[in-house]
């Protein structure tokens, strides 16, 4: 038998390693910001070691940053964003690929023509109309346009995953009695539950921090989302740039908690659609 030489596995896994690095290098930048005093941030080092570690960085941010009222109204903001999104997806994903009906192919591609509007470009006519019908200063004003943005890409996950369930399995469910949605939320959804879950972390990344359109909607300090604790520490001539770290290393762990925990559903969801027939 042939030998084989050790070293190409070894390369490859080295060069994984540096690859791996690099990714968590922004990470790694940006926990090591928040313990720095705002003096330490200027010098020709990229990383610079906090000596001692800056603490109170966080404890500003909590306070006077009033990251935990921010942190809720955001999560509120978001969950009802991705639950509504997750749930229009797979009724109208069900509508579009299920059921015959006049122009579905038509309103489909009508649908998906969504995904190439920017979210920022809907903000002068979102603003006009919501103010025309008094709902600015509102967490609703956010879910709204938020949900709508998202339902594209959502439903371009859902129709390709459910364009590979066989239909035999929804004609034995009608068989046994099952009505439209006990279909649905009964057989379909836990089949979909991979497309749900891409659906779910895609839409919570790209809602979650989002800030343009909270800042332009939102007035009243109690329903600011948890951007609005990294403008706290910005002044006209001075900035806290540690607590601004501080409260960006904060809003950035869910959505990595989040990636870390669906990495696999997402990978099934994406793929799905690619091994159709």
């Amino acid at each position: 038998m042939v030998r084989r030489s050790p070293w190409p596995r070894l390369a490859l896994f080295a060069f994984m390693i540096v690859v791996a690095l690099i990714q968590l290098f922004p990470l790694i930048w940006l926990v090591d910001y928040s313990l720095l005093k705002s003096g330490d941030f200027f010098g020709k080092n990229f990383l610079v070691w906090p000596d001692p570690p800056q603490w109170a960085n966080y404890k500003n941010a909590f306070t006077y940053g009033r990251v935990p009222l921010f942190f809720f109204n955001s999560l509120l903001v978001t969950v009802i964003t991705v639950a509504a999104s997750a749930v229009l997806a797979l009724m109208m994903g069900y509508a579009f690929t299920r059921m015959k009906w006049k122009l579905s192919g038509f309103f489909l591609g009508f649908v998906m023509l969504g995904m190439i509007i920017p979210i920022h470009a809907t903000l002068l006519p979102n603003f006009i109309l919501f103010h025309k019908l008094d709902m600015l200063n509102n967490l609703f004003t956010l879910i709204l346009p938020y949900t709508a943005i998202v339902i594209p890409i959502s439903m371009f996950i859902m129709t390709g995953f459910l364009e590979t369930i066989p239909r035999a399995i929804e004609e034995s469910a009608v068989m046994d009695g099952a009505g439209i949605f006990g279909v649905i939320f009964k057989i379909i959804f836990p089949i979909t539950k991979p497309a749900i879950a891409t659906i779910c972390v895609l839409n919570f990344i790209s809602t979650w921090n989002e800030f343009i359109m909270a800042n332009t909607f939102l007035t009243s300090e109690d329903i600011k989302t948890i951007p609005f604790s990294i403008m706290k520490f910005a002044g006209e001539y001075s900035s806290n740039y540690g607590a601004q770290f501080a409260v960006m290393t904060i809003i950035a762990l869910p959505t990595i908690l989040i990636y870390l925990l669906f990495t696999e559903q997402m990978t099934k969801g994406i793929t799905a659609g690619a091994v159709k027939g």
